[in-house]
């Protein structure tokens, strides 16, 4: 059973949740991972719209091979209001909760959202990170905060984007003339080791062609099955 440590409740306004926040930042650590990984999980969350019930999945594949070793999926409730820049409040227990049904404990986890690449730098990536104690980052959709120079067309150009002068992620291209995906550290990663793994978790190597990673595109596939009915909760 993959585990965490619990660092606060999460039954908290979200004025307590801000402050939660500037607390929580500064234990947030940028740094190269201190071994290489052999396997990776992703994670996404579904809401349908005007509902509170969440849909909460995490699958870990193979770093070298990208085969599916595990998936866990939850369905339970948000107890957080929508409110943007504090998401992590109303996604991370879900996560928590299929995290805990893991056999397999993943050495680096892909969040599809953000890490540092936040108004507060502590988006869903950095905070969830703090409670897994294992390397974490966001592969975002779109940008949160941070301006960027568009990169090059190609797979594998990517540009810093920057907040405030500080250099907080990158917009990193996985496919030839595609939108880039917006790629931030979490916690005890650093941005080149993120980039290089998510170029190394992109379908576009495998022939897949897709410009979601492979970590976050299963994860999402996983989230919407749940939602759908298609699937029940994974063990």
């Amino acid at each position: 059973m993959a585990r965490y440590t619990s660092l606060h409740d999460w039954n908290v306004s979200p004025a307590e949740a801000v402050a939660l926040q500037q607390q929580l930042r500064s234990q947030i650590q940028i740094q190269p991972m201190a071994t290489s990984p052999k396997t990776i999980a992703g994670c996404d969350i579904s809401f349908n719209k005007f509902e509170e019930t969440v849909y909460a999945g995490i699958v870990v594949l193979d770093l070298e091979t990208l085969e599916t070793i595990e998936e866990a999926g939850v369905i339970s409730t948000a107890t957080f209001p929508y409110v943007p820049g504090l998401l992590s409040f109303r996604e991370i227990p879900s996560l928590l909760e299929a995290w805990a049904k893991l056999k397999t404990e993943p050495d680096v986890v892909m969040f599809d959202g953000h890490g540092i690449a936040h108004p507060r730098r502590i988006g869903i990536a950095s905070h969830a990170g703090l409670f897994l104690g294992v390397p974490t980052f966001g592969c975002g959709k779109s940008v949160l905060v941070g301006k960027y120079e568009e990169p090059a067309p190609e797979r594998g150009a990517w540009s810093p984007m920057k907040h405030y002068g500080e250099v907080i992620g990158a917009a990193l291209r996985t496919k030839n003339k595609v939108n880039p995906v917006y790629i931030s550290p979490g916690h005890l990663i650093d941005l080149d080791t993120a980039i290089a793994l998510t170029l190394q978790c992109d379908g576009g190597r495998r022939g897949y062609g897709y410009r979601l990673p492979e970590p976050t595109r299963r994860a999402h596939n996983l989230v919407n099955a749940l939602r759908r009915g298609e699937q029940s909760n994974t063990d």
